[in-house]
């Protein structure tokens, strides 16, 4: 599984490319300025790096990257989970315009720049030429060893997130007791005088629907009276005048089959003015004037409106505020409750102090093998006797990321006592650890691509015939791409990619190559400094090629 074919269109100062990629160990060089290492920017935007307009080549309006890959098979369940299609092979584009606005896809479908991301570490593991600066960092130094041992440092943290702010509250509950217990007692009173009137919720409506009624009783019997009267009682009563009508319209309904419609709504009518004469002495009968429930409603919406502007608030908010008062209460007094907090605050730092442990043992079990690892590999980089040592460094006071700092040792030769490696290693010594450590590490990986940027800066001679065998070796399990300035290293590769810059009109344009044979020869004799004419470095190329 590796990186099949990368295609480019207007990417800098490449116009336009299409490179397959094959399995093993391969490398690109070229001229210094020529846009090495063009591929790798262009293949870290299609896995989700930041984009700009400076990307696109000039005279262009955009430029469009495209990267297809064997599908791991430990990424198929999140390319199904994300609804993205299944296909025989994994095809990552982005496009990026003048303005700096992106547009990415994966397998045909649109996706977002964080989709990319995620499928990154699971498809190219990249090395940069600096990778040595992350030596001197901590937290670099720490995660470098955390990946090694393959340790999921999210249970600490999480755990230590906990731990802080069950003790915030606990610092800020002890400091702000006389605080608390005033705001309790406060709380308390307003809630004590809330709930002699406990207000319901919607009761405030009811209330004064209630009061108007009681305080309207006689009006309102009178106007049903009145209107029972109209319709059944008075000498020209509604009931009476239908009666009438519907008594015409039927005499002569033989005769006129249109007054059938008439008559069916005359009857309606007065089988609705029957009804409703009925409900009205209904009404007069059941309804009484209760002057001692209209004394009891007006004194309880009395207190009511007392009580809101007492508390500033306005009658329908009363029941609102009274369950709002109890809540703050409860939550009030589990703040004054110093014992429940600190039993709460000891054992959420009895699970941080457990996570940490975990993680201790799992740091001191991977360091030495680290350590061991990473000084064999140092002998054969022209650091014989040097010895590299992981060093865990307890803290005073734990932290998210654990109970102890990591720091990486040296010691350049046999005798030496390892120190930090920012205080004794020399740039050289920095980069051969460095690459030391990469490709110790790398060997752990599960990213089908390795890719390796100038990382072997400042090596040389017998030393970079060494780095060239180790990455040939790392090509046997997984694709290993290199950006390197070195023939013995180039030498070594089972693929060789010639990046090379020709002026055209008034642009520069970028182009790479596959070569072998004769072609490689001539490269590598350019590399070596003696120019294709020189019969010796000619002579040289052809050797290190056959060794």
């Amino acid at each position: 599984m590796s990186l099949r074919r990368i295609v480019l269109r207007d990417f800098v100062i490449v116009q336009s490319l299409d490179l397959e990629l094959g399995r093993g160990f391969g490398v690109l060089t070229g001229e210094t300025g020529a846009g090495k290492s063009i591929l790798i920017d262009a293949l870290q935007l299609a896995l989700g790096a930041r984009a700009d307009s400076g990307v696109v080549r000039e005279g262009a309006t955009r430029c469009d990257i495209a990267a297809e890959f064997d599908v791991p098979a430990s990424l198929l369940p999140w390319l199904e989970a994300q609804g993205f299609p299944l296909e025989e092979s994994l095809l990552l584009r982005r496009t990026v315009d003048t303005d700096g606005r992106s547009r990415a896809w994966i397998n045909g479908s649109t996706a977002t720049v964080s989709q990319l991301k995620s499928l990154a570490d699971g498809l190219v593991d990249i090395h940069g030429q600096h990778a040595w600066q992350s030596l001197t960092r901590a937290d670099a130094v720490r995660d470098l060893l955390d990946a090694y041992a393959g340790v999921d440092t999210g249970p600490a943290a999480r755990a230590w997130t906990q731990w802080r702010q069950r003790r915030k509250a606990l610092d800020a509950a002890t400091e702000k007791q006389n605080t608390l217990r005033q705001e309790s007692e406060r709380l308390s009173w307003q809630i004590a005088e809330l709930d002699r009137l406990a207000p319901q919720a919607g009761e405030w409506e009811e209330l004064n629907a209630r009061h108007g009624r009681l305080a309207n009783a006689q009006a309102l019997l009178d106007a049903a009276q009145t209107a029972a009267s109209a319709l059944d009682e008075d000498d020209a009563n509604a009931a009476a005048l239908i009666h009438r009508a519907l008594a015409a319209l039927q005499a002569q309904a033989h005769i006129e089959p249109r007054f059938a419609s008439a008559i069916e709504a005359l009857d309606a009518a007065l089988a609705q003015v029957q009804d409703t004469v009925h409900d009205l002495h209904q009404y007069g009968r059941h309804t009484e004037q209760d002057p001692g429930g209209l004394e009891a409603l007006d004194l309880r919406l009395s207190q009511w409106v007392s009580l809101a502007r007492r508390f500033r608030r306005t009658p329908e908010e009363l029941a609102e505020t009274l369950t709002q008062w109890k809540t703050e209460l409860a939550q009030v007094d589990q703040a004054l409750d110093i014992e429940a907090l600190q039993r709460a605050e000891q054992a959420d730092w009895k699970s941080f102090t457990s996570a940490l442990q975990a993680l201790t043992r799992e740091r001191k079990k991977a360091a030495p093998k680290l350590s061991r690892a990473v000084t064999a590999t140092m002998q054969t980089l022209g650091m014989q006797g040097g010895v590299f040592e992981v060093a865990l460094l307890a803290l005073e006071d734990p932290q998210a990321h654990g109970a102890e700092q990591v720091e990486f040792r040296v010691a350049g030769h046999a005798g030496a006592t390892p120190k930090p490696v920012g205080k004794v290693a020399s740039g050289g010594e920095l980069s051969r650890i460095a690459l030391a450590i990469s490709v110790v590490t790398s060997r752990l990986g599960q990213a089908p691509t390795l890719i390796f940027d100038e990382v072997d800066a400042g090596i040389g001679g017998a030393v970079a015939h060494t780095v060239g065998q180790l990455l040939r070796q790392l090509g046997r399990d997984r694709q290993v791409l290199a950006v390197t300035h070195l023939p013995q290293v180039a030498a070594c590769a089972d693929h060789h990619l010639l990046v090379s810059k020709q002026a055209t009109g008034h642009q520069t344009l970028s182009t790479v190559e596959a070569i072998a044979t004769e072609a490689r020869v001539l490269e590598l004799a350019r590399m070596l400094g003696g120019g294709e004419s020189s019969e010796i470095s000619l002579a040289h190329a052809r050797e290190m090629l056959d060794a």
